[in-house]
C-alpha cells in the first residue's frame, strides 16, 4: 500500500508566519492555480481523505478536481489554542504563556489548545482504518499531522519532515507497518 500526504496549499497564516491549526481558513487563490498547473505531477489513487479544513479541500479539488473523497476530522492540524492566529514576532514573543509553551513545545499543553503527542493519538486513530484498508490512498492534510505521523513511524525530529505547502511524502506500507518514503512535491 501507499499511502501519499501532501500539505495544503499557501495560506495568509503561512505566509504571515502564524500559529493556525483549528482556524478554517483559505488557500490563498495564486497557490490553488500554482497546485492546479501542476496536478498531472501529483500521485493520484482510489482513495482520497482530506481533513474537511478548508484548506485542504481547496488543494484536493485544486489537485485532483471534484473526486469523490470522505473528510477525515482526527486528522486535523494542532489547536494552538490561545495562540491561534497570532505571530511569534511582534506578538507572541513577549507572551509568558507562549514562552512558558515552547520550553517543551513537543510535550506541553496550548493553553486552551492541544499538546503535540494529543495531536499525535488523534491522527493515529483516524488514519488507521485507511491503513487497514489496504488501498493506495491520498490523504490531504496538514503540515504538523504529517510530521507527527513520519516522526512516529521513522524517528527523528518533526523538523526533518516538515513539508512545505503542496508538499509532502508517499509512504509504503508492507503487511500494515510502514517500510520507506519518498518526499513528493
Amino acid at each position: 500500500m501507499i499511502l501519499t500526504l501532501i500539505r495544503h496549499g499557501q495560506t495568509e497564516g503561512s505566509l504571515r508566519d502564524l500559529y493556525y491549526g483549528a482556524a478554517d481558513i483559505p488557500v490563498l487563490p495564486e497557490s490553488l492555480a500554482e497546485l492546479h498547473a501542476h496536478a498531472a505531477q501529483y500521485p493520484t489513487a482510489p482513495r482520497y481523505f482530506t481533513s474537511g479544513l478548508v484548506r485542504t479541500e481547496q488543494t484536493l479539488r485544486a489537485i485532483y478536481g471534484d473526486v469523490p473523497h470522505t473528510a477525515l476530522p482526527g486528522l486535523r492540524e494542532m489547536d494552538f489554542g490561545d495562540f491561534e492566529m497570532r505571530a511569534y514576532t511582534g506578538d507572541l514573543e513577549n507572551d509568558p504563556a507562549f514562552r512558558a509553551w515552547c520550553e517543551d513545545a513537543e510535550h506541553n499543553v496550548c493553553p486552551h489548545g492541544e499538546s503535540m503527542p494529543q495531536v499525535l493519538e488523534r491522527s493515529l486513530r483516524a488514519i488507521q482504518p485507511v491503513l487497514d484498508a489496504g488501498e493506495d490512498t491520498v490523504c490531504v492534510i496538514h503540515g504538523g499531522v504529517t510530521s507527527g505521523l513520519m516522526m512516529h513511524w521513522f524517528g527523528g525530529t518533526r523538523y526533518d519532515y516538515s513539508p512545505a505547502p503542496g508538499t509532502g511524502f508517499q509512504v509504503t506500507f508492507r503487511d500494515g507497518k510502514p517500510e520507506s518514503y519518498i518526499h513528493i512535491g
